[in-house]
Formats: C-alpha cells, structure tokens, sequence
C-alpha cells in the first residue's frame, strides 16, 4: 500500500530513538504514534501507510517511533524509548500533541500518558488515540475468556507476548508495563479507546474508560462489532475496519483541535 499524495516523509532520530515524520502542508498538531506488533515485531515500515494516511487525513505531523523490541531488549525499554521520543516531540514542536497507537502501541501511548502528568508538557498532550490497546486487564475473566481463542489474537497469544516483553516474571502494579495497574487515573488526557468486539482485549478498553471516568477524566470506548484484533490491516478490504479507521481518523482530528466528539 502506498501513500496517499502531498504528505512528505523523512526519518530522524529522536534523542536515540528512530522515528519517520509525516507532514502534509502546514501542521495545526502532532501526533506521536507507536506501532503494534506485541513489542516483537513491528516498525516504522510495518505501519508507514496507517501513519500516512492520519497524517494526510488530519493535517497533522504524525510521529512514527521506531522504539526496541523484545526479546532483544526487555521492559522498559519499550517504555523508556516512547518517554524519550515523547519528550523529544514535545521540545521539537509547538501546539497540541495527541497520542495514539494499536494494540502494544496503544499500551505504550497510555504509559506515556500517566508518565507525562507530573511534568510540564502535561497540558500540551490534548488527548489520546487507543487502538486495540492491551492496557494489563484480568485476564481471568470477561473478553479474555469469551474471545480466548479469537482469530488475529488468542488469550494465550497475549500471555507469549507479556512474558517475552518482561524477560521474567510479568511486573506487578507497574503502570509503565500495565496502566490499568495505576491506582491513580487523575490528570489524563481526553481518551478515546476503540476496541475489537471479537478480541481478548476488548475489556481493557471499557475498564480504561470506566477508570479514567471515575476518576472525573473524559473517555469514550467504542467496541467494533464485527471486527478482531489487528484489523487496521484489513481497512481496505473490510467495509467496517475502513469505517473504524475513518472514526480513528476523525477522533484523532478533534482531539488535536480540542474538541470532545462524545458529549
């Protein structure tokens, strides 16, 4: 898949860490995306069309972080690359900066997230984009039982994943790993989770959206019936993964303007 005419492409680094930026004319705001693939896979190659299309489809310089991967290199580095791009984005650029990603990304966009409000960039992040994200629900119950066997993702896919992402024993009560695990959801950005309905992790995006609400923050989690995990994949031969990524598209757009789609 190519991309779309009138965006330009360059890579850089940011502070370390490879990143692609995407521009398409003058940018009213930058979003900083973070590819999925469960820490393993994945890059600025695997995502360049989806990173292209945001950018071509809002206007907005997309940030693209090619941050390291397991098994090669083991929690936090994950984390620690997206705090350092984030940080490096945010001193690079004015105006409204948006976080977003899928699947690992969208656990990594979050982590930046809790990360970023006890600095001074915090009120720069306008809002966040969560993809099929795995935010660290119970993975007991719910969507990790009812969907254990999902095509695209299986509940034992996301232990394999989880397990060679930590190089041990999966961290407890580390929100730069898990951010459900946070016991503080203050201070968050307006969030919009979009979850498969036919996916492990569907869960996590309600419980997210449930814990930044009670914690008086805004969030929206939309469950897309009919779709599995990864489907961004498929926007171009599934009518519904391509209306999916059209409300991405659009939700990533307000967010960068300020403006809440959901009231």
């Amino acid at each position: 898949m190519g991309r779309p005419d009138g965006v330009a492409v360059h890579d850089a680094d940011a502070d370390g860490v490879p990143v692609r930026i995407y521009t398409a004319g003058e940018p009213g705001a930058t979003v900083l995306y973070f590819h999925g693939g469960g820490f393993v896979v994945g890059g600025r190659d695997s995502h360049d069309s989806i990173c292209a299309e945001i950018c071509a489809g809002t206007g907005y310089r997309v940030i693209s972080v090619d941050y390291r991967l397991a098994p090669e290199h083991v929690h936090p580095a994950h984390f620690d690359d997206a705090v350092t791009a984030a940080h490096w984005a945010l001193g690079r650029h004015d105006g409204a900066v948006v976080l977003a990603g899928d699947s690992a990304g969208g656990n990594l966009a979050a982590a930046v997230a809790h990360a970023l409000r006890a600095t001074p960039h915090a009120g720069r992040i306008a809002g966040q984009m969560l993809i099929y994200p795995g935010l660290g629900g119970d993975m007991t119950r719910g969507s990790y039982v009812d969907h254990a066997r999902a095509p695209g993702l299986s509940t034992a896919d996301v232990l394999f994943y989880r397990d060679i992402r930590a190089g041990g024993p999966a961290p407890e009560d580390d929100p730069t790993f898990a951010p459900l695990r946070d016991t503080d959801f203050t201070g968050l950005p307006r969030t919009i989770i979009i979850s498969a309905a036919c996916d492990p992790l569907a869960d996590d995006g309600r419980d997210y959206r449930d814990a930044i609400r009670a914690a008086g923050g805004r969030a929206e989690w939309i469950n897309e019936d009919g779709l599995i995990h990864g489907y961004l994949r498929a926007r171009f031969m599934s009518a519904k993964a391509r209306d999916s990524f059209a409300r991405i598209v659009a939700g990533i757009q307000c967010l960068g303007q300020g403006l809440w789609p959901h009231d």
